[in-house]
């Protein structure tokens, strides 16, 4: 192998991956759709389970970050796995764990067992399922098929996690939260059944795996994302909320935990790193093939996927909380509102396959992004005391619009750096980067929505009427962050407090008020984030497609298509 790392590899489209039937891709969409969607359907869920289970919303909330952990965990393990078992092998068992994990927390009698199946099986299941969706793609598709099959898994993760929300509302309004994982019990079952359409070109390699390099991999990306997604109530440098254990306060040397956890997580990675280094200078099997980052082409194209994960999160960390917690909208209302993206999302996935005709992946992967941008910036006209519905409504399909383009070349872009034998490497480093982005995007923009509500909150409520006493309360009381809580239940938390109802009513304003001027910063910062992205799309090929034959006149050769 060349000093400069692995390169892309081409090849001569294969006669059956050619005619491989599109079966295959629904199937392996299927299967991503379902591992999409649990979280955001979960979101929407939370105080219908809590009462189910007679459990806490900090116990359900602790379930769905164990998941997000156990992915984080355990993706590039699962990637490896699907190496030396084989990837259809490791994809079918990935289902079937997925499925007998969807089935536990369907009747989950109480917490401990919905956190069993849920939030360790399920988990388990998903990081073999992934890194093999993007390998067996791979493995069926060549040319312009292999690129809208891709389309397809990324135009069924964004409606994953847009039409989450509609289906979590829908199914627990009208039957059962349990519904949901009882369905996704028979998609996957289908999924297994289609699985033996599904051509597998590489055998299992019977390479060891090393123990320190899975510790060191999975605790560093445990250590950063659970630092990213405790910093909303942790603070990330200066503490806000301490934790404690047995009674003493977490603050190592003043300093907040969010910041320990995620400097120790870069420490353990580096370490990993030079591992692996190692591990191929003494002509031993490393664990993932860090040489791989090299590849200008996937180094852009995976910080790329990353940034989209992360305006992605943050997106749908903040309109559920203007449509919940301040228009007071339930989950399926919500769901309706949020609807428009996810046919968007889709439509412009295959857009995006159709423009490949003309344009370059850079062109099309900057235009999405460039689009995301403007989307956020006309969320933020529509963010009001009352839903501004066109302005609402068209950010949003805007944004489902700029995310089908994203979702039409990345994966593609990735998979295509590299030859077909590590794609289940660059399998498991997508998920992980998607896993990062998403995590980071919902600290990043959280973090950003609760310190504006706090500053906001404070801020307004010293200018008001309220009485002198009421004041210094409130202001003791959000030295450590405003928790988010609907708007209109903050008169009732005031007159519980003892304050007359005026001075409620007036609390409950200045919340309200305050929330907006939250909402509005957040999507500043999702503004920023989405013209960050366009830093890394700047390694993403620009080689322009073939134009399309004329018939000519004479014999010379047809022009070579220029780069731009």
């Amino acid at each position: 192998m060349s000093r400069s790392g692995p390169q892309p590899e081409t090849a001569e489209p294969s006669t059956e991956a050619a005619r491989a039937p599109w079966t295959v891709a629904a199937a392996l969409s299927a299967a991503q759709f379902v591992m999409v969607l649990d979280s955001s359907v979960m979101n929407v869920s939370i105080s219908t389970v809590v009462d189910d289970l007679d459990t806490t919303v900090a116990a359900m909330q602790a379930a769905i970050t164990f998941y997000t952990l156990t992915m984080a965990a355990l993706m590039l393990v699962g990637a490896k796995l699907g190496d030396v078992w084989g990837r259809l092998r490791a994809f079918v068992i990935g289902s079937i764990v997925y499925a007998v994990g969807s089935l536990i927390t369907a009747l989950s009698p109480n917490i401990v067992v919905l956190f069993l199946g849920w939030s360790v099986i399920e988990g388990m299941g998903a990081v073999l399922v992934i890194p093999a969706i993007a390998a067996l793609i791979a493995d069926n598709y060549e040319g312009k098929q292999r690129v809208t099959a891709f389309a397809l898994i990324g135009a069924a993760s964004g409606a994953a996690v847009a039409a989450g929300p509609l289906i979590g509302g829908l199914v627990t309004t009208y039957a059962s939260w349990r519904y949901v994982f009882i369905g996704e019990v028979v998609v996957m079952a289908v999924v297994v059944l289609f699985a033996r359409r599904i051509v597998d070109r590489h055998p299992p390699r019977r390479t060891p795996i090393d123990l320190l390099s899975v510790l060191l991999s999975s605790a560093g990306f445990v250590a950063i994302v659970f630092g990213m997604l405790q910093s909303k109530v942790w603070g990330w440098i200066q503490p806000l909320q301490v934790p404690e254990i047995g009674g003493v306060p977490i603050a190592p040397l003043g300093i907040s935990l969010t910041t320990w956890l995620i400097l120790g997580g870069c420490i353990l990675l580096a370490w990993f790193v030079r591992r692996q280094r190692r591990l191929i200078e003494t002509d031993r099997p490393p664990f993932l093939d860090v040489r791989l980052f090299r590849i200008e082409r996937l180094r852009s194209g995976l910080g790329a996927l990353g940034a989209q994960y992360a305006v992605t999160a943050g997106l749908f960390f903040m309109v559920p909380v203007y449509l919940q917690m301040t228009l007071g909208f339930d989950a399926l209302q919500t769901g309706l509102r949020i609807f428009p993206l996810s046919i968007s999302l889709i439509l412009f996935s295959f857009v995006g396959t159709r423009l490949n005709t003309i344009w370059s992946a850079r062109r099309i992967v900057q235009t999405g992004q460039v689009v995301l941008a403007v989307s956020a910036v006309v969320l933020l006209a529509s963010v009001d005391v009352e839903l501004r519905i066109p302005a609402f409504g068209i950010g949003m399909f805007t944004a489902g619009a700029a995310l089908g383009l994203l979702a039409s070349q990345l994966g593609n872009v990735n998979m295509s750096s590299v030859g077909p034998e590590k794609s289940s490497e660059v399998g498991g480093v997508q998920g992980v980067f998607q896993n990062l982005g998403s995590s980071l995007g919902t600290a990043l923009i959280g973090s950003v929505l609760i310190g504006a509500l706090t500053t906001s909150f404070a801020g307004t409520v010293a200018s008001s009427d309220l009485p002198d006493d009421v004041k210094q309360t409130v202001t003791e009381a959000t030295q450590g962050g405003v928790e988010l809580v609907p708007a209109s239940s903050v008169d009732e938390i005031g007159e519980e407090a003892g304050l007359s109802s005026a001075d409620a009513d007036t609390l409950a304003s200045a919340y309200s008020a305050a929330q907006i001027e939250a909402l509005r910063t957040a999507f500043v910062g999702l503004i920023a984030i989405a013209l960050a992205a366009l830093l890394f799309s700047r390694g993403i090929p620009d080689d322009r497609p073939p134009g399309r034959r004329r018939p000519r006149t004479d014999a010379s050769e047809p022009e070579e298509a220029q780069h731009g």
